[in-house]
């Protein structure tokens, strides 16, 4: 029987009356009223009973016990219903694999193939796969990526999900890296958007460029501000941070993001770094759950646990007075397999029952082979829809009986099948690191991309390695040249930043007026920096002496200060490999040549050195010795 949800009409009403105030009084475009067309396409099966003609096992008793009951929600059926009486009512579904970021933990440095477009599933093909699953009793979607916003159609699909709330859909949620939600957010509001888990893991724009590979720190910022905004007016949108904390790169930044929540309603969620195929996972670079919670009690020494939800990943603990919470998802150390309710669908339409297990089940082709094995577009579902209304109303020329068909039998039991065999837990940290699975960007479908690019950083606390970890040493830890002659040449060019930041205000202003009697200091590190550049090979004892430079770049210039000063200096070389998009790559370099943030509280000096050749190793080298 399906149910009317009067909450969400309810809410979007009061939203819809606060967006129009907020229009008249700051003719904003981005008003929540802003006018957005109106599209109804009903879900398919929208009002197909569950339990007719086909019955559905019953629960059993303790797995009814352990069922957190939702009003109004579908009693959850037994496809969902793992051995170990989880009841799988939370589905994530990958709707694209690109993505307008390259973060180092999410993506392989070589980036990864893209999937064909008809291998990706269509806008009909989830919807129905949603109303599919929420036939059976899901309350709860969450749409990911890759970067679900920059899909073309992401608010006609979140409205075709949206009209599932009529079914017992409760909430319907996005995780996005923010760059372009704050131009769909108002839009997507409208067509039933519930909540937004948004990834940020620094709040240093320089920082930010470097983790991601790209700009836009501000739009990110400017979504977040849109949300609270939002939300005032009384939009109710859940709004999450998700920080992936990595060891040596980003565990400074804990506290000030603690620190947002004291006037802001958000809540910060540490999340410990976790392995996925070519994101060099370690266990040095994991910073664990216990270690976090001991750096923010060293400085609000009464942090207090609060009550966790319901299947929630998440152990949340609350500053008191601040408004904002913080969480920690443990995947690494805690495990929360016990009370896991979540299944995903990839974006090429394979169902995973697990985040870190490898096992997939097509359900894509199953959907497919009425239509010939080609994708279903908008026409193709409406043939189908048409043939299950002729089923259900049992007109001539249609034999089967009233209720699923023959394709959502089989999906069903193939959906059934797989959380069955979900396991009671996923492996070790130990194990985890050795598994093979899909690189996180692809959990969501086989992808990510081009150019090349890879990063390093160094910083003061960097985790040790093990010897046989060093490429310059053997197993047996002797020093040995790296051989080179079995690799190709390639084209390469690498960029190195390094900053010098001044105790007091003095040296900026003798050197800005050319005040020192040695002259222009800054034409003479210059030169400095091309002479070092030419001398690795003899500076550096394992480096190759016999690289050709090919052409060098060295800007050393002064900086302005700011209020904070910068705790930690970074010099991070880039190295692009091949020879196609150079266009693309001397982009990104000139992009990165031009970073001119103020540091430091009496200023200082950003030199940025860049080396070009066509050899058979790469001139890192040479650029972090020209910095230095």
């Amino acid at each position: 029987m399906d149910v009317l949800l009067s909450q969400p009409v309810g809410r979007w009403t009061a939203v819809r009356a606060a967006g129009s105030l907020l229009q008249r009084t700051t003719q904003r475009r981005q008003g929540i009223t802003s006018a957005t067309a109106t599209i109804h396409h009903e879900p398919p099966f929208h009002d197909l009973p569950p339990s007719q003609p086909y019955k559905l096992p019953k629960i059993t008793p303790a797995s009814q016990r352990t069922r957190r009951r939702l009003p109004d929600a579908k009693p959850l059926s037994s496809f969902l219903t793992d051995n170990f009486s989880r009841q799988h009512d939370y589905l994530r579904i990958s709707i694209t694999e690109r993505c307008n970021l390259r973060c180092t933990y999410c993506m392989p440095e070589e980036g990864v193939p893209l999937s064909p477009t008809s291998h990706l599933l269509t806008t009909p093909e989830i919807s129905y796969l949603s109303a599919l699953f929420v036939s059976q009793g899901v309350t709860k979607i969450r749409l990911t990526g890759g970067e679900p916003t920059i899909r073309k159609d992401i608010v006609p699909l979140v409205q075709q999900i949206g009209n599932l709330r009529r079914n017992g859909l409760k909430e319907l949620c996005i995780t996005t890296n923010g760059i372009a939600l704050h131009r769909k957010l108002d839009s997507m509001a409208e067509a039933g958007l519930t909540g937004v888990n948004l990834s940020l893991d620094t709040l240093d724009p320089f920082q930010f460029q470097i983790m991601t590979r790209r700009k836009g720190f501000e739009a990110v910022i400017r979504s977040i501000d849109r949300i609270l905004e939002m939300n005032k007016l009384g939009a109710g949108i859940k709004l999450k941070v998700n920080c992936v904390v990595m060891r040596g790169v980003n565990e400074r930044e804990i506290i000030p993001f603690v620190e947002m929540g004291r006037e802001k309603d958000i809540e910060v969620r540490f999340i410990e770094y976790m392995p996925f195929d070519g994101n060099k996972w370690s266990q040095g670079k994991m910073l664990s759950f216990k270690e976090m919670l001991a750096m923010i009690r060293e400085k609000y020494p009464h942090l207090q646990k609060v009550q966790d939800h319901a299947n929630d990943t998440s152990k949340t603990y609350q500053v008191p007075d601040f408004l904002g919470k913080i969480g920690f998802i443990t995947s690494m150390t805690h495990n929360f397999c016990r009370t896991c309710n979540r299944l995903r669908i990839t974006s090429d339409g394979n169902l995973k029952v697990c985040l870190f297990g490898n096992a997939e089940v097509s359900l894509r082709d199953l959907l497919r082979e009425d239509n010939g094995g080609e994708p279903i577009d908008e026409q193709a579902m409406e043939r189908i829809k048409r043939v299950e209304m002729d089923r259900r109303q049992a007109l001539p020329g249609s034999t089967a009986a009233l209720g699923y068909g023959e394709r959502e039998r089989k999906l069903l039991e193939i959906i059934g099948a797989a959380v069955k065999r979900k396991k009671e837990k996923h492996a070790g940290m130990g194990e985890l690191e050795n598994m093979k699975n899909r690189p996180m960007i692809l959990i969501g479908g086989l992808t990510p991309r081009s150019p090349s690019l890879r990063l390093y950083s160094t910083y003061h606390n960097e985790p040790s390695l093990e010897p046989n970890a060093l490429p310059h040493l053997t197993p047996t830890s002797e020093i040995h040249l790296i051989s080179v002659s079995q690799k190709p040449l390639t084209h390469r060019i690498a960029l190195a930043i390094g900053h010098i930041i001044f105790s007091n205000p003095y040296p900026l202003h003798l050197i800005r007026e050319n005040m020192l009697k040695k002259g222009d200091v800054l034409a003479v590190a210059r030169l400095a920096g091309i002479q070092a550049i030419k001398k690795t090979g003899e500076i550096v004892v394992l480096a190759h002496g016999s690289v050709g430079i090919e052409g060098a770049s060295v800007k050393v210039e002064l900086v302005d200060a700011i209020q904070t000063l910068v705790d930690k200096h970074a010099i991070t070389p880039t190295k692009l490999r091949g020879q196609d998009n150079l266009d693309m790559k001397q982009k990104i370099m000139n992009q990165a040549l031009q970073l001119n943030q103020p540091i430091g509280t009496n200023g200082g000096i950003r030199i940025a050195v860049q080396v070009e050749t066509t050899a058979k190793t790469g001139v890192e080298m040479e650029a972090l010795t020209g910095v230095m």
